[in-house]
């Protein structure tokens, strides 16, 4: 079992450092082209940081481990917004871009609910994963014709000449991702099968963590280095990401489309499209992730865990945890959220008069 975590250990190391290179090499590139920070936030960085989750999802499907395939993407969005978010903004408030408030997040909020009905019925067959991965092409199409024509951006990254280094590093890194992923899966399976924890547990807790790993750091660098469109965006356009690319593809490869658990149903695909809604008024509010709203994002990814562990373990405390969030803390945000907006409009509204 020992040598099981540390080839777990290796997996993650080989997909941190594959996805590190594949970004850095990625991003040379596309600034090459005169793309903005936000846009390479939400496609090169984001899709780069994103390219373990394929790999994760895709073999596991292939492998027959649907309920990993489906958490992995499901968890690691969830891990996206609201523990990375969160982390970012308490080291530092986050400005929001109009453009995530008007484009990028209703996006990620209309994928969240297409994903959710096409996996109402238990499964996501292979034309609608065909239609989720069209999505990433028009998303795409869309985000580059804006930037091309965007000019509002400041800071500009720096122009690469050595092409042929930073395309070996996007070879290497992808090489990484591949062996890295295959380590993380088998390692995972095993440890889900000793310990007696479902496969979808596995999938929406370590294995969705450790593969949102090139995210965090990501992210965070970003933010203690005052490129807040590049720590919003890569969280944003990663979700947008693992939905349409990663799901979509996942479930046109595997056989007889990919299945998809009742539990995943009934509560994780829920999470994920509140947590997507969520962010609409709080980065409507002020354009910015207070400090505040990123404890209260930490908070509930912590909660989070903890319903998983306490379901896995069919712990007694059960009950009386789901009773608390479902009537006490959950309505005390949502009112707090609500009377945060209406003032942030009335002061607005008050503004524009004057």
């Amino acid at each position: 079992m020992m040598m099981t975590y540390l080839i777990l250990i290796a997996g993650l190391v080989l997909l941190v450092l594959g996805a590190e290179l594949l970004v850095k090499g990625a991003s040379r590139i596309a600034a090459g082209f005169g793309i903005s920070p936000l846009i390479i936030g939400l496609t090169i960085v984001a899709f780069g940081t994103s390219a373990p989750e394929m790999a994760i999802s895709v073999s596991s499907a292939l492998k027959g481990e649907a309920d990993i395939a489906v958490g992995n993407v499901v968890g690691s969005n969830i891990f996206n917004v609201l523990f990375i978010l969160g982390v970012s903004a308490l080291i530092t408030p986050l400005l929001v871009s109009k453009q995530l408030v008007r484009l990028d997040v209703p996006v990620m909020v209309a994928v969240s609910i297409l994903a959710f009905a096409f996996a109402v019925d238990g499964r996501i067959s292979f034309i609608e994963g065909a239609v989720l991965f069209g999505g990433i092409l028009a998303y795409l199409a869309v985000l580059f014709r804006i930037g091309r024509h965007s000019d509002e951006e400041g800071e500009a990254i720096e122009k690469s000449a050595h092409w042929a280094v930073d395309v070996a590093l996007i070879v290497v890194g992808l090489a990484l991702l591949v062996l890295g992923s295959r380590w993380l899966v088998a390692s995972a399976v095993t440890i889900a099968e000793a310990m007696g924890v479902s496969s979808l547990v596995i999938g929406l807790t370590i294995v969705a963590a450790g593969t949102s790993l090139p995210e965090v750091a990501t992210s965070i660098v970003a933010a203690i280095r005052g490129q807040r469109d590049i720590a919003v965006g890569n969280v944003v356009g990663s979700s947008i990401f693992n939905i349409l690319a990663v799901m979509g593809m996942t479930a046109m490869v595997a056989p007889g489309g990919l299945p998809v658990s009742a539990a995943a149903i009934n509560f994780d695909f829920p999470v994920m499209l509140a947590v997507a809604v969520a962010c609409l008024p709080i980065f409507f509010v002020g354009y910015s992730i207070a400090r505040w709203e990123g404890a209260l994002f930490l908070g509930y990814y912590i909660a989070y865990t903890l319903y998983l562990i306490l379901a896995a373990t069919e712990h007694d405390a059960l009950p009386e945890y789901s009773y608390a969030m479902m009537y006490f803390v959950v309505p005390l945000t949502i009112v707090t959220l609500v009377i945060v907006l209406f003032r942030e409009y009335s002061a607005h509204h008050r503004s524009r008069a004057g």
